[in-house]
């Protein structure tokens, strides 16, 4: 299997990159007042339900997972991960004071909001990197108790989502359903595992490649 090694200003400037995509993203579906999974929607709905800033709770939610990814997946992969949420949380409030979205229609941003965001998302995978959170953790489970990663990350997104029906309207969250669809499409359609891995330790202490799915829906094992 061929690797594609990234160099430290590589990685940087993509991740960032990425950031701005998911940032502007999350900015469509907050105008609208859309939802999304893993924790960016934790971090969503709790914007909505107490008015807290998307980019501090963002962060916040995030900062238990790293020492996880730090013991069980790589060091590099858990710095990488530090600057993509990091950059997501600055950025995503401060899209607002540079992007004024006075009129979109709502399905247009749950579709465009989520190709930006699977772009972006796509982006971290190929720099061994994520959004973090629930996806850590998901596959944690999966290596650790043979939970599939998959079946744990969609439990808790209809959780999310139902969680949502008291704070947005009924047919946001159907359309936000659509966001989802889009943004897992995006990823599906174009990472390989085969091709972007990351490396994670094996119990002799060497460095052994596997897939990690994105924060909203991981791979299955």
């Amino acid at each position: 299997m061929q690797k594609t090694n990234h160099s430290v200003i590589e990685d940087v400037f993509a991740l960032l990159c990425a950031g701005l995509f998911v940032a502007f993203g999350v900015h469509l579906f907050q105008s609208q007042d859309l939802m999304i999974g893993g924790a960016a929607g934790i971090a969503l709905l709790g914007s909505y339900a107490a008015g807290l800033d998307f980019g501090v709770l963002f962060f916040v939610i995030n900062l238990p997972f790293y020492a996880l990814a730090w013991t069980q997946i790589s060091k590099r992969f858990t710095l990488n991960t530090f600057i993509s949420v990091s950059t997501v949380s600055l950025l995503s409030d401060q899209v607002q004071h540079v992007v004024d979205i006075s009129r979109i229609n709502p399905i247009f941003a749950a579709v465009f909001g989520g190709i930006l965001i699977g772009t972006g998302m796509l982006i971290m995978f190929r720099h061994s990197s994520s959004l973090g959170g629930l996806g850590i953790l998901a596959f944690y489970l999966q290596s650790k108790y043979n939970l599939r990663a998959g079946t744990f990350q969609l439990s808790v997104d209809s959780v999310i989502l139902a969680a949502a029906l008291f704070y947005i309207e009924t047919p946001l969250v159907v359309i936000s359903v659509l966001a989802a669809f889009c943004l897992n499409m995006v990823i599906s359609l174009n990472h390989r595992p085969e091709r972007y891995s990351l490396p994670v330790k094996s119990e002799k202490g060497d460095d052994a490649n596997v897939s990690l799915g994105n924060d909203m829906h991981p791979q299955n094992g």
